[in-house]
């Protein structure tokens, strides 16, 4: 992504080849996708079909979803066919459960064409995956890897998680099939970073990234986003899941405010806001909290300032499409297209700051119809 005013924004991506993932591109110049996986047994329909619901009205690309029994690659060509997002499905061992999930609609095949048996099975399930338009990812996890690697290498290292991929990359391509991303995903942040850098440099195919096992909510959203901030700044990913333990629609979430705060993607609010402190003439982080959840619904890009008080409320309010800030006698200044607009009363500022984002997505979508 460049940027002609601020050369100190510009991301240069890495240039790959493209494939796709059901109706999504993945690679190329195409957007950086979002994903999430399903934590439901697959064979509840039911309970998954409302998992991919939530995660695609977050805004998820595209949706991973277990496979490991024939019960779940069953229930897949209903899940398939109902969900509104293209479906990963995520192969442990068993290629027949690999042929199936394809026949069934996967988009894309979650594998390591090496733990599936020896070539002709990788070659049926490459028939397999050619013949119904599915695409594979190669995941090398640092927790997996070929015992042979780890006796070369003495531990998990950027190397030996580099060879494991090349490894399984020659097993497809040796059947023509070049419909293929790639993972090297770990919980050690250096470890993931730096196999990443090397994968990099070694394949001319998508990326996708991830920490893996990153954790809970908070930690795990601090160790991605300083893992996946580096390789996304450096120009590194194709397309990303958030590995959290909590809701599948939370990876979503935060894998969006990545991808927004780097300017590679945008979608919804972006509230920029003050810590507060005692200058505050109004609560920010009540406030903040609250319009979070009011606007929630909306998928438009806009910016919004909240800032307690004068000291840095209007340069804040100038960057953004509508600022508030605190003031003196229970009243703050409203700001429109960084320009001071009108006084409100902080009692009515939540309802009155929802309104106006409302009404400017409404503006927006009649333009864009015109």
């Amino acid at each position: 992504m460049s940027n002609a005013y601020r050369s100190y924004r510009t991301i240069q991506r890495r240039r790959c080849r493209q494939i796709m993932v059901g109706s999504v591109p993945v690679g190329g110049d195409a957007p950086i996708s979002v994903q999430t996986m399903t934590n439901s047994l697959t064979s509840d329909v039911p309970a998954t079909m409302a998992q991919i619901n939530l995660a695609a009205k977050a805004g998820a690309d595209i949706v991973r979803v277990s496979c490991p029994d024939k019960d779940s690659t069953t229930a897949l060509r209903q899940i398939c066919a109902e969900s509104p997002v293209p479906i990963v499905a995520d192969i442990h061992f068993h290629y027949r459960r690999a042929i199936e999930a394809a026949e069934a609609g996967a988009a894309c095949l979650r594998i390591n064409p090496g733990n599936i048996g020896d070539a002709q099975r990788v070659g049926e399930v490459v028939r397999a995956a050619r013949d119904n338009g599915c695409s594979m990812r190669i995941g090398v996890n640092a927790g997996s890897l070929e015992k042979h690697l780890l006796e070369q290498y003495g531990e998990p290292c950027p190397e030996a998680m580099v060879d494991s991929a090349l490894y399984h990359v020659g097993l497809l391509e040796e059947h023509g099939f070049r419909d293929y991303k790639i993972s090297v995903k770990a919980s050690d942040v250096f470890l993931s970073v730096a196999a990443y850098q090397q994968l990099a440099e070694a394949v001319d195919c998508p990326l996708h990234i991830g920490i893996t096992e990153a954790g809970s909510l908070t930690s795990g959203t601090v160790k991605s986003s300083i893992g996946l901030g580096s390789l996304l700044w450096a120009g590194i990913g194709d397309t990303l899941r958030v590995s959290l333990s909590s809701d599948p629609v939370d990876e979503v979430r935060v894998g969006f405010e990545m991808l927004k705060s780097l300017g590679l993607r945008h979608r919804g609010v972006t509230i920029i806001s003050c810590p507060s402190c005692a200058r505050q003439g109004f609560d920010v982080i009540q406030t903040v909290r609250e319009l979070e959840q009011r606007l929630a619904h909306i998928t438009h890009p806009v910016t919004m300032s909240i800032v307690g008080c004068v000291v840095n409320g209007p340069g804040e309010a100038r960057e953004t499409d509508i600022g508030f800030t605190g003031g003196g006698h229970d009243q703050g200044m409203v700001y429109i297209q960084g320009q001071p607009d009108h006084k409100l009363p902080h009692a009515e500022m939540i309802d009155h700051l929802v309104q106006l984002v409302e009404d400017r997505v409404d503006a927006l979508e009649t333009e864009n119809r015109d």
